[in-house]
């Protein structure tokens, strides 16, 4: 009798320790967001919004740490998509469920809720935007309503004014929710802002902004919360001017509408 040819295993393709990179990156911070809400639970807010920052730092680096190292990937992309939600779309509002929001009772848990799934339709727009062959010129400008981790930010604001000073005020559920519920907002609108992505300076700046940058970062090792809270501050006021901006743009090329969908 005649022997069966033995089946042989499909050889897996050996994976870049560059695509590696950026996806450890990435899963430190989805654990960095777990570690959030754990602090959370145990009442220890200052880490907890230590950890979400942390995640937020991670969530910037990973991506252009892969297109440095040319490693970017179809995973990767999904898996920083997965950690996004958890660390900027669950973690901050049971941050402030557990700090403030569970006196509302029901209703606190609907703005829990509410936070999260506004979160996850923003980042299946975004990854849906991003498959766009062609995008428009002003992509790498604007995006379309507020980023996941800048909402995270957003939303932390009362718990991060409080570390200072209005304790009692900013923690009421009132304050608290009227928060969750305009971010959540903003996240899911077709508002523009700045991404900073592709920012180009002239020479004469780039000094000046070393300086300041210099000078941002004393201030975070001195007085942390108070410049957080003023980097915060200063996000949503740039908002109305991205608006200008952007409204400038459309009727200087007249390319675009300031309902499309398509800026991410």
């Amino acid at each position: 009798m005649s022997e069966e040819p033995a089946l042989k295993r499909p050889k897996r393709r050996r994976l870049s320790l560059n695509v590696m990179i950026p996806n450890m990156l990435t899963l430190i911070a989805l654990c960095s967001g777990l570690t959030a809400i754990r602090f959370a639970y145990e009442g220890r807010w200052e880490h907890a919004a230590l950890a979400i920052l942390a995640a937020a730092i991670l969530d910037t680096l990973d991506g252009r740490v892969a297109r440095l190292l040319k490693g970017t990937s179809k995973f990767g992309a999904e898996l920083d998509s997965l950690a996004d939600i958890l660390s900027f779309g669950v973690a901050p509002p049971m941050m402030l469920y557990f700090w403030s929001l569970q006196d509302f009772g029901r209703f606190g848990w609907i703005l829990v809720m509410l936070f999260a799934v506004s979160c996850a339709l923003r980042l299946a727009r975004f990854n849906t935007a991003a498959e766009d062959p062609d995008p428009p010129a002003w992509a790498s400008t604007f995006f379309s309503g507020v980023p996941a981790p800048a909402a995270a930010g957003l939303a932390l604001l009362p718990m991060i004014i409080s570390f200072n000073l209005f304790e009692e005020q900013v923690r009421r559920p009132e304050v608290v929710g009227a928060f969750l519920v305009v971010v959540s907002i903003l996240m899911v609108s077709n508002i523009p802002t700045y991404s900073f992505k592709k920012v180009k300076l002239s020479p004469k700046l780039v000094l000046p902004l070393m300086v300041a940058f210099g000078l941002v970062i004393a201030s975070l090792i001195s007085a942390p919360w108070v410049t957080l809270s003023g980097i915060l501050a200063s996000y949503l006021i740039s908002i109305p001017f991205a608006v200008r901006s952007y409204r400038q743009i459309c009727e200087r090329t007249g390319k675009c509408e300031p309902e499309d969908d398509s800026i991410e």
